[in-house]
């Protein structure tokens, strides 16, 4: 017997990873760009504090129920996949990622 409340939560939330796979695919996007960009005006692409500028912007905007320390863990696995995806220098452990 199939619970139809199950199911429709179940649903929700195929349809939101649907769009955060959407999201981490253009963020990915647009770090390309970014690093395009500043190759082509010869300005470094790795920016050290950048990264905990987000983080802590990130943590400011987060209105729950996640956690900050859960924000952080996110974040951190999204930047370090980012920097996977990008290639080169970027998937070394230690390189940042601009936002």
């Amino acid at each position: 017997m199939t619970d139809p409340v199950l199911e429709r939560l179940r649903e929700q939330i195929a349809a939101t990873d649907r769009e955060i796979l959407e999201l981490v695919n253009r963020r990915l996007e647009l770090v390309r760009e970014i690093r395009a960009h500043k190759d082509a005006h010869g300005v470094a692409f790795v920016d050290p504090d950048q990264e905990e500028r987000l983080l802590a912007r990130l943590r400011e905007l987060n209105g729950g129920p996640l956690s900050a320390n859960g924000v952080e863990r996110l974040f951190g696995e999204l930047l370090a996949l980012v920097k996977a995806e990008s290639g080169d220098e970027l998937g070394r452990v230690g390189a940042e990622v601009p936002d």
